[in-house]
């Protein structure tokens, strides 16, 4: 049987009305050639500091990615057949045989996104234009395999040829960051990798492994953490150690976007009782409130930009949680509130020039509702690109006509990609290019844009929103 060849248009994700996709057409060779800026994600340093041959297709596309894992578990696949967790480790027969249950659930993936990326990674980056099929698989899979051997598929040659820019990836307050200064100082590298200091762990008081914490960062930081202005002035130290060596911003991910400052002898008194492991579970939200508003409060001093990425129910199945750990797909959104969780935060920090704030939401009903209007009034709040789950199309368009016409286009992020796939990237920033294309060709077929205004704004998104949300 003759293999069918993907769906790769030219014209893909533009509008279907002839009128409008000339317009966004023309709008979007305009932008597609841009360099791509990723100001948050999560692509392991390690990766550009040692550049070492990605061992296969399967431990590269599927055994990293939860979005794809996540659908092939609905489908009845055991997560462990995939090499989940991260650095269990499969057989050559294992990675193959993986390979070929996703490609025999290729049908699963229709209207997805995880469609959307992996055909043109397919296509883009492998040059291969083969529907995948049970009968496929086996071809496809030695033919990425093979061009992972070569050099021009390492990952300081993709950041080339991907044109990337600028990265951030992810790291713990504790990091050495030793990888990044040997990526700063290897040559052969132009694009600007940079930390991200993720400090949650490190505020939430109520996790068994708190106090371990706590003690590790006390020891990194050469600072004794035994009183709460000593974890105060822990974090600033780390804070300053990320700066120094590049970093633009700081990422917190908590169960609701609260920032509240307690008393200063309450915040010692109840600091005292976490670190004696004897904190309830409501005085532990309590501090962790005060922690994230700390963490706002240094940020508008030291300048990094804060995001927030609330509203997830983290590992919602214990026993997969149990059997292989954290970030394998078991989190889920859930509704989150904003005005009056930040009202604290922004009413201390919200018109202070140095203090710059992103905020990202799963749920989608608080883009009109809260997100949009907030970032029409507050100078140092933006809304953050549709993340997570809804980095899709669609999602990616409601987002637009969400916010648009609230707070404009220029107190939006510009696209996060947010992944730690490197070859997805230039897919997912190619979506939004074209998304938004659409949507700016709508404005100039209805009159509301001139065709020069549009195409500024295009390019906008693509360079100029990044750097601005991100102050790079």
């Amino acid at each position: 049987m003759t293999a069918k060849p993907l769906n790769i248009h030219p014209d893909r994700l533009l509008p279907a009305e002839p009128g409008l996709r000339k317009i966004a057409r023309e709008l979007y060779d305009t932008v597609k050639d841009l360099p791509i800026i990723s100001p948050h994600g999560h692509v392991p340093p390690a990766w550009f500091a040692e550049n070492i041959p990605f061992k296969n297709p399967t431990d590269l596309l599927l055994t990293p990615d939860h979005y794809v894992n996540r659908l092939m578990h609905a489908n009845g696949v055991d997560l462990a057949t995939l090499g989940v967790p991260v650095g269990s480790g499969l057989s050559d027969e294992g990675a193959r045989e993986a390979f070929r249950t996703f490609c025999g659930l290729w049908k699963e993936y229709r209207g997805t996104q995880m469609k959307y990326w992996f055909e043109a990674e397919m296509k883009d980056v492998f040059e291969i234009d083969i529907r995948p099929s049970a009968e496929t698989a086996d071809e496809i899979y030695d033919r990425i395999d093979a061009l992972l051997k070569t050099d021009e598929y390492r990952p300081r040659e993709l950041l080339k040829r991907f044109k990337i820019e600028f990265i951030a990836t992810t790291d713990d307050p504790c990091d050495d960051l030793e990888t990044h200064a040997a990526i700063a100082n290897e040559p052969a590298i132009d694009t600007t990798v940079v930390p991200t200091f993720r400090p949650d762990k490190y505020l939430e008081p109520f996790k068994e492994s708190w106090n371990a914490d706590i003690d590790r960062l006390a020891e990194v930081s050469g600072v004794d953490a035994g009183s709460y202005a000593g974890w105060v002035a822990a974090m600033e130290n780390r804070r300053a150690f990320f700066k120094e060596r590049g970093a633009v911003s700081t990422d917190h991910s908590h169960v609701d976007p609260g920032a509240e400052k307690l008393d200063d002898a309450e915040a010692e008194l109840l600091y005292a009782a976490a670190r004696a492991g004897e904190i309830s579970e409501v005085d532990a939200t309590r501090l962790r409130k005060d922690f994230v508003f700390q963490q706002a409060r240094m940020g508008s001093e030291d300048g990094l930009v804060m995001t927030l990425h609330p509203g997830v129910a983290r590992n919602h199945h214990e026993p997969t949680f149990e059997r292989f750990g954290a970030d394998v797909g078991t989190d889920f959104p859930i509704a989150v509130e904003f005005v009056n969780n930040l009202k604290p935060m922004l009413n201390t920090f919200g018109t202070n020039p140095n203090f710059q704030l992103i905020l990202f939401t799963m749920d989608e009903d608080v883009y009109s509702r809260e997100l949009g209007p907030m970032a029409s009034f507050y100078p140092s709040v933006y809304v953050g690109a549709p993340w997570w789950m809804l980095d899709a199309p669609d999602a990616a368009r409601r987002y637009r006509h969400l916010v648009t016409e609230t707070c404009g286009f220029y107190k939006t992020s510009g696209m996060i990609d947010d992944t730690r796939a490197l070859l997805s990237i230039p897919a997912r920033h190619d979506m939004a290019r074209r998304v938004d294309c659409g949507y700016l060709a709508e404005l100039v077929a209805d009159h509301s844009l001139a065709m020069d205004e549009a195409m500024e704004t295009a390019h906008d998104l693509v360079v100029t929103q990044p750097r601005r949300a991100f102050r790079i």
